[in-house]
């Protein structure tokens, strides 16, 4: 019911304005709580002041993914205007379609994000066709969450650095508490979960940082077959067979419940540990292990969300207006306070229009000094196979032991070489 009146909404209002002489435009922003206030607050100080390009807001219908949802609506032509839900992995595939308003087409476009971002960061969003078409929006940089008791307690003074470090720790939190010769408490979680996705959280992060920030293609050529994924699989393999990563999930929270003394999260989880964390639980954030024997910058995974604008839309002059303002000051303001999110944007630490968010929100500092260390996606529609590969491979190798660290990461570049073919 509901995805039949959201069609019916946007087959009826997309762009129009019928006699009125107003512009309705038709926004879509994420499904969660948290979004879903912060556009609304937006479309309404949008409107209040924009008479005449009044702003529908709806959250993007229900599904198993927001990406399955805008697939199927590019393919019924029942895309919004304006879209702010928008994995940079999926856009090559809209741009394939012709889904999508090619945004440098705007006078001001290159003036409007260099000074937002930069230009070094928005070329990592050119699409293979030379053009953008999308607006870097939103990012949350991958950290490891830990608990500092039980770090206190197993003697280790400061977070772990490197892979030996961090095996020699997780050697030391690992504990059979109840004496029947199977430990009660481990290291970390990492998920089994061979879904596709799931290995932006383990070894896609681990690579980007093993590497000094490369992601796993150049162009349509596959890059990762090197020295660093390989020892980002041998980690991972090592802490399987040494047990200081659990290999079954949990039925409760096993961070906050003490199970695990970390675990690789985003900035979205500290709202969550301040509303449910124990009392005495103190955590901190690190940053993701690297081999012994790096030197530089830790690079992450940034999981960034950015806004696009639909070829379906009749009046892109109004809709690029309506997402500069998405990207403004004040609406990067209320990004920060309603979502607990970083705008992609340079100098944030140092932007005064945003330090008092800062000093309220201590813990979002780190994930703020990450963003100059944080990378996206490559830009191929095939990306959703390329993992699908790699996390086949990421299960034989490190979590059953069934390959060797080189034979998975060989095995895992030779299929995605195929992917790239085909």
């Amino acid at each position: 019911m509901r995805r039949a009146l959201v069609a019916l909404l946007l087959l009826s209002s997309c762009s129009g304005g019928g006699g009125s002489g107003r512009t309705e435009l038709v926004y879509w922003s994420a499904a969660n709580v948290q979004e879903v206030e912060l556009a609304e607050k937006l479309t309404e100080i949008w409107n209040e002041g924009h008479p005449q390009v009044r702003v529908v807001h709806l959250p993007i219908p229900e599904s198993r993914s927001s990406e399955e949802v805008l697939l199927a609506a590019v393919a019924a032509r029942t895309t919004p205007d304006v879209c702010s839900a928008i994995w940079p992995g999926v856009v090559e595939q809209f741009v394939r379609a012709r889904a999508l308003v090619r945004l440098d087409t705007f006078p001001d476009f290159f003036r409007v994000m260099e000074s937002r971002m930069g230009r070094k960061v928005l070329e990592q969003y050119r699409s293979s066709d030379g053009g953008f078409y999308q607006v870097p929006w939103k990012t949350n940089p991958i950290l490891i969450e830990y608990n500092k008791k039980l770090f206190e307690e197993a003697g280790i003074e400061r977070p772990p650095r490197t892979y030996s470090e961090f095996l020699k720790a997780g050697e030391k939190v690992t504990k059979d508490l109840d004496g029947d010769g199977m430990p009660d408490r481990w290291m970390m979680f990492v998920s089994t979960d061979v879904r596709w996705w799931q290995r932006f959280f383990d070894f896609y992060a681990f690579y980007i940082a093993a590497s000094g920030g490369r992601t796993l293609l150049e162009g349509r050529k596959v890059s990762f077959e090197d020295s660093a994924a390989v020892q980002v699989f041998r980690f991972f393999r090592e802490g399987f067979e040494r047990g200081i990563f659990p290999r079954s999930g949990f039925q409760v929270d096993a961070f906050l419940g003490g199970l695990v003394a970390a675990q690789v999260t985003g900035p979205w989880s500290i709202p969550y540990l301040e509303k449910y964390k124990p009392e005495g639980f103190h955590y901190d954030f690190m940053e993701v292990p690297v081999p012994d024997g790096y030197e530089g910058p830790v690079y992450t995974y940034g999981d960034p969300k950015n806004i696009v604008i639909f070829s379906t839309c009749r009046r892109t002059h109004e809709a690029w207006e309506f997402v500069k303002y998405l990207i403004s000051d004040e609406a990067d303001r209320m990004l920060l306070e309603v979502t607990n999110q970083l705008p992609i944007r340079r100098d944030l630490l140092e932007d005064p229009k945003f330090s008092d968010y800062f000093r309220k929100n201590p813990m979002m500092v780190k994930f703020a000094r990450q963003l100059p260390y944080t990378r996206g996606v490559d830009l191929v529609p095939e990306l959703k196979e390329i993992f699908d590969a790699i996390s086949m491979e990421f299960e034989a190798t490190c979590i059953y032991g069934r390959k060797s660290p080189e034979e998975g990461i060989r095995d895992a570049a030779e299929r995605c070489r195929e992917i790239l073919m085909e």
